[in-house]
């Protein structure tokens, strides 16, 4: 199918199917697991066709509800093409599509400006998220922080709304608090080791952390030697 712009969700709809690949959907189906149906486009092509929605248009893009989950990946890419103050007053309305780790990371990684808004982002939205009841509200919250937060600035931040989330016991969740700290050790090892020492994490978090450090080509072996005695 010949690319061009993109006028309307119907021809955004047509190039998704048009672009499915029925191997890639049985694949990632074990891997992204979502009430939502899959299509199978690989998140390049996705974000490719998106590229070719006319920026003014992507207001009227956002009002139609998505269905599959690439309908959900592509409304995210159309949100983050958006000047911060627009991107925000649609933030929201994305948070409650997202039902799977794919679409929350990938939305989540694609909110560049969020880095110039630190302060702002953080108070208008990433503390409610942490304190939403929702699983997915949850992790998006989390991997903002590891996005655009792992700072010096932020680390206590980061650490004390962890502790707070320690209780909590969706999977997703606590993945989510082991990704963000594994990111703090890497950046700040110190800090994070004396942040782990005393955490109230549970074991199953605890742990999962350590497994995550130990996994990076950015940490070296004989720091990954110590944190494997760390295990609890």
């Amino acid at each position: 199918m010949k690319q061009g712009t993109i006028n309307n969700y119907p021809e955004l709809k047509e190039q998704l199917a048009f672009y499915a690949e029925d191997e890639y959907r049985e694949f990632s189906s074990g891997l992204i697991l979502s009430e939502r149906p899959m299509l199978g486009v690989r998140i390049p092509k996705v974000r490719s066709l998106v590229g070719l929605v006319p920026k003014e248009k992507i207001p009227e893009f956002l009002e139609m509800k998505p269905v599959a989950i690439e309908e959900v990946l592509a409304r995210g890419f159309l949100i983050a093409r958006l000047p911060y103050v627009e991107m925000m007053k649609w933030f929201d309305s994305q948070v409650q599509y997202i039902d799977d780790w794919c679409t929350c990371d990938t939305f989540c990684a694609s909110l560049k400006t969020v880095k110039k808004h630190q302060t702002e982002m953080f108070e208008t939205k990433i503390e409610a998220l942490l304190n939403d009841t929702r699983e997915f509200a949850v992790r998006v919250g989390l991997i903002l922080l590891k996005c655009y937060y792992v700072e010096q600035d932020w680390l206590e931040v980061i650490f004390d709304r962890v502790e707070k989330l320690a209780g909590r016991e969706e999977y997703y969740v606590k993945m989510g608090i082991a990704w963000l700290i594994c990111e703090c050790f890497i950046k700040f090892p110190e800090e994070t080791a004396s942040y782990l020492q005393v955490s109230k994490l549970s074991k199953w978090t605890y742990n999962k952390t350590i497994s995550k450090i130990c996994d990076s080509y950015r940490v070296d072996q004989e720091t990954k030697s110590r944190l494997r005695k760390m295990r609890k």
